[in-house]
């Protein structure tokens, strides 16, 4: 089953994560990982881990090369709501314009 994942009273999540680029064939090509912890709240219902949220107001720490991540991370945010996704039917690539 999908379950549809958001921050409570936010339309917008940020997820915490880690980039770099990386030298493929003389192309640069970002690779990035998002960071999990234990699963907090109602998402420890359908799922042991959950990627680390973060507030809005955490966010340009968490950028600067200088900041305090381990003190973003541990107020990272757990109040998570969710609902069953809407299955929406998958479309040939021929019909899908761009």
């Amino acid at each position: 089953m999908k379950f549809a994942i958001q921050t409570e009273g936010s339309e917008i999540t940020y997820i915490a994560g880690l980039y770099r680029y990386e030298d493929h064939g003389g192309m640069q090509v970002p690779m990035f990982t998002v960071l999990t912890r234990e699963a907090a709240g109602t998402v420890r219902d359908i799922h042991d881990r959950m990627p680390v949220i973060l507030d809005k107001d955490s966010l340009q720490d968490w950028v600067r090369p200088d900041g305090d991540h381990s003190a973003i991370v541990e107020k990272a945010l757990s109040n998570m709501v969710f609902d069953r996704a809407v299955e929406y039917p998958r479309f040939p690539p021929e019909i899908i314009t761009a």
